[in-house]
Order: structure tokens, then C-alpha cells, then sequence
């Protein structure tokens, strides 16, 4: 009877500790925390409930559902490329890189199955139709008007699926094999001549800064001649005056002594002397000077000639 008593007390709080797991464990699997650059989309019952964004979240259990977690960060969609037939029937490669963003999570959920291919689908059929209108040429240098066409068109398809079109750029444009071997050879005949270009206007450079270095080491050499010239000249002119002064000063001196007619004389008759033993074949002498230069010549003959002894007459017996 005693074992059969506690039977049941013993059954009660097994049942409430498993209700309340159970409960646990449900309200666990229904708080949900959105985090940052999300959004779920909440269907209640198969429709359309609500959004949520950044935060904790309870879901009824049974009830309501996550229909879509949706990133609302900028996306990046790399499409393989796209054969398309330019205005003058040439065919090419292009593929497309789509920069987007998911701004409204409901249409983007409800808008379109799919929407990547969709995207896809749409960035090519506009490609094909931008591109017919254009010639070869044309697509390969308007780059940025084919990218702004296709991002305005694309926007505008996008929108009713709650996605923005931020960027559209074309990542490769492939011509046919013959057309990309022409443009390398039209690209090397152009690399080709700019490099021609820049060699020659080097060596215009080089011929001009040679020129330029001989000119200057001309006009350094013809001052450093005219500088040399002019100190000659200058030395030259300083030696004459220093002779000028001298004689100057000489015959200032000879002035202030006062000197006789016979110095004068005896000096003209130097000067006279120094002057026959130069080259000088004719000599006009003064008459004064030529008396005083036969004195002067008897002079030095009584001084250096010696006496003769005087001759006795002879007698008649030295006879």
C-alpha cells in the first residue's frame, strides 16, 4: 500500500518540470535576433504579415513563419558573357559586372521568382538591344554611355521587384579573332610610333642641351679672353704711366739742380753716343755738340795716349 501511495506524488512534478522544458524550449525556438544589414519577411498563416528589421523578435509559434531572410548590403552580380551583333553586323563577347541593393524586402520577396536570373535575363536582352544600335567603333569607345543606358533602363525594370540598380559596367568586350588581330597590330603601330615620337623629341633635347652647353662654354671663353685683354691692357697701361712718371720725376729733379751748359752738353753728347751704337746709319749732330765732342776727344787722348819723347837735333858729329 505505501509504494502504491507514492506512485502519484512522484508523477506530478515529472509532468511540470517536462511542461516547462517543452515551453523552453518553444519560446527559444521562436525569439529570433535580426542582426545588422538584415531583414526577415513574417508570413502569419501563409500571408503576408510583416517585416522585420535590426532587433530580438518573437514568432508565434505555429502561426507565423520567416518567409525570407534578405541582405540588404550592396551586392555584386558577375554575368558570363553575352554574344550581341553590333549595327555593322560584327559579333562579340561582352559580359556585364551589376552592382545592386535590395530596398524594399517584400517586393523583393513577393516581385519575382527568382530574381537573380531575372536580373541576369534582363541585363542581357538590354545589352543586345543597346548594342544594335551602335557600330563597332562606337562600342568600343563608349564604354561609359552603354553603362549609364543599361543602369537607367535596369533601374527602372527593377524597381517594382524592390531593387535598385546602384552600377552597371561592361567587364570585357571581346571582336572577333581577325578584328582583335588588327586592333593589336593598329595598337603596336601606334605604340610603336609614340615611341618613335618620344625618341626624337629626346634627341631634339639632348641636341639642344649640347648646343646650349657650347654656346655658354663660348661666351665663358671669349670673356675669360676679353677679362685676359683687358689686364694686359691695363699692365701695359701701367707701365707706360710708371716710365711717364719716372722720366717726369727725372727731369724734375735735373730741373730743381739746375744743371750747367756744359752738363747739358756732356749729356746731349750721351745721348748722342747711345744712339750711334744702334742701328742708326746717319747721325745729324749740333754744331755745339760737335765742338764739345772734339774737346772731349782731344780730352781723352791726353788722358789715356802717353807722352812721346821729344826728338834731339842732331849734331854734326852724329851726322
Amino acid at each position: 500500500m505505501n509504494a502504491i501511495s507514492r506512485t502519484p506524488s512522484l508523477a506530478g512534478p515529472i509532468v511540470i518540470i517536462v511542461i516547462i522544458i517543452l515551453v523552453l524550449l518553444i519560446i527559444a525556438k521562436n525569439v529570433r535576433i535580426v542582426p545588422q544589414a538584415r531583414a526577415f519577411v513574417i508570413e502569419r498563416l501563409g500571408a503576408y504579415s510583416t517585416t522585420w528589421g535590426v532587433g530580438l523578435h518573437f514568432k508565434i509559434p505555429i502561426f507565423e513563419r520567416v518567409a525570407n531572410n534578405v541582405l540588404l548590403k550592396e551586392q555584386v552580380a558577375d554575368f558570363p558573357p553575352q554574344p550581341v551583333i553590333t549595327k555593322d553586323n560584327v559579333t562579340m563577347q561582352i559580359d556585364t559586372v551589376v552592382y545592386f541593393q535590395i530596398t524594399d524586402p517584400r517586393l523583393f520577396t513577393y516581385g519575382v521568382e527568382r530574381p537573380m536570373t531575372a536580373i541576369e535575363n534582363l541585363s542581357a536582352t538590354t545589352l543586345r538591344n543597346i548594342i544594335g544600335d551602335l557600330e563597332l567603333d562606337q562600342t568600343l569607345t563608349s564604354r561609359d554611355v552603354i553603362n549609364s543606358k543599361m543602369r537607367s533602363i535596369l533601374d527602372e525594370a527593377t524597381d517594382p521587384w524592390g531593387i535598385k540598380i546602384n552600377r552597371v559596367e561592361l567587364k570585357n568586350i571581346l571582336p572577333p579573332r581577325e578584328i582583335q588581330s588588327a586592333m593589336e597590330k593598329q595598337m603596336k603601330a601606334e605604340r610603336e610610333r609614340r615611341e618613335a615620337i618620344l625618341r626624337a623629341e629626346g634627341e631634339k633635347k639632348s641636341a639642344i642641351l649640347i648646343a646650349e652647353g657650347e654656346k655658354e662654354s663660348a661666351i665663358l671663353r671669349a670673356d675669360a679672353k676679353k677679362q685676359q685683354q683687358i689686364l694686359e691692357a691695363e699692365g701695359q697701361a701701367q707701365a707706360i704711366l710708371s716710365v711717364q712718371r719716372a722720366t717726369a720725376e727725372g727731369i724734375r729733379l735735373i730741373n730743381d739742380s739746375m744743371p750747367s751748359d756744359a752738363v747739358i752738353k756732356l749729356k746731349s753728347l750721351e745721348a748722342f753716343t747711345a744712339a750711334a751704337n744702334g742701328r742708326a746709319t746717319k747721325l745729324i749732330i749740333p754744331s755745339e755738340i760737335q765742338g764739345l765732342a772734339g774737346m772731349a776727344a782731344g780730352l781723352k787722348e791726353v788722358l789715356v795716349d802717353p807722352p812721346r819723347p821729344e826728338k834731339k837735333p842732331e849734331t854734326a858729329a852724329q851726322k
